[in-house]
């Protein structure tokens, strides 16, 4: 870059500087500025929620100065029969903010089960494969403070591990690609001020107030737990506290990985040798998780219970073989090999 380019004074659109120039707005965007800190492209992922929208000012007027170029998405999962026009809709109101999105729908047949969880999936795989068209690896998500309250309540009732109750990180990666959250730090009701200031609109999504699924019904213990003396502040510090405890955990599950695991290139193999097995139970499990991840080249980990049978499998059989999450997993003697299905 030449030293004129250089001296270029950064120049944010006078509509989008007077919204910037809010005393609440600004601290915001401070905040998720000093959160974000990455120097690369990104995409946006908008749903058209208060969150979102407010995810989407914040990323441009930092694209802006960052001199960055992103993409903003609009996913449309075409579950609900006014979803395409609430789509055109959001993408109609974006612009007029300068910022410029591309809708991906969701085509073929829908589910009827599980849709909450199925969508989830379908959206990731829609980011996922506009990512890899424009080599971007960075994925922005409006998941913001209150998400994290949900995710744990949520994770606890399906009676997950120490992993799955902090799994809500402000970055993860999923298959090469950097999810990144930059308002996990931000309460849901500062995002609602920005999107009805900034946007003066946000989509309110009719599913939001049914009781059917399990994330409203966690939304409402949480406020009834709230009224009778839940303290936010102490919850997420017991949450902060959980991950630090994770983050030891993590370090050897690598460790595990790195010293107990070999990749034959030849025969694109993973070969994990007898000592993976002679950890703690939680060490063994999440490394065979993400040993059989890396193979099957899957988004999301196995379930538990189908792992923690084939473990007990290999501890007790001296040969065995099975398919699990795209791979063949077979013990031979004391080796375990993991390839492609």
């Amino acid at each position: 870059m030449s030293l004129k380019s250089l001296s270029v004074k950064i120049k944010i659109p006078k509509l989008l500087k007077e919204k910037l120039n809010n005393k609440k707005i600004k601290q915001t965007y401070k905040n998720f500025e000093n959160f974000l800190n990455i120097n690369q492209n990104f995409v946006v992922s908008v749903s058209g929620g208060a969150d979102s929208l407010a995810l989407a000012f914040l990323a441009k007027i930092y694209s802006i100065k960052k001199r960055l170029n992103p993409k903003f998405l609009i996913i449309d999962h075409k579950l609900r029969p006014e979803s395409s026009k609430e789509a055109k809709l959001v993408k109609k109101v974006l612009k007029r903010l300068f910022i410029h999105a591309d809708i991906l729908s969701w085509k073929g047949k829908k589910p009827t089960n599980n849709v909450q969880s199925l969508a989830r999936k379908k959206r990731y795989e829609l980011l996922f494969a506009y990512c890899d068209r424009f080599k971007i690896n960075n994925i922005l998500i409006g998941h913001h403070r209150d998400d994290l309250f949900e995710n744990f309540f949520i994770r606890m009732l399906r009676g997950s591990g120490l992993n799955g109750l902090v799994s809500l990180n402000t970055k993860s990666k999923i298959s090469n690609k950097n999810l990144l959250r930059p308002l996990l730090n931000q309460n849901k009701e500062d995002l609602e001020y920005i999107s009805k200031k900034v946007f003066n609109f946000y989509v309110n999504d009719p599913t939001n107030k049914d009781e059917k699924y399990l994330r409203i019904r966690i939304r409402k213990l949480i406020f009834d737990l709230q009224k009778n003396g839940l303290d936010k502040n102490k919850f997420l510090k017991t949450i902060k506290n959980l991950k630090a405890s994770n983050f030891v955990v993590d370090f050897y599950v690598k460790q595990n990985l790195l010293n107990n695991t070999f990749f034959s290139n030849k025969n694109n193999q993973l070969i994990l040798n007898k000592n993976f097995f002679q950890q703690p139970h939680e060490i063994i499990f999440r490394a065979f998780s993400e040993s059989i991840k890396l193979i099957g080249k899957r988004y999301y980990s196995v379930r538990g219970k189908k792992l923690d049978n084939i473990i007990d499998h290999i501890s007790n059989d001296k040969f065995f073989k099975v398919t699990l999450g795209g791979c063949i997993i077979k013990k031979v003697n004391q080796t375990v090999i993991i390839s492609k299905e």
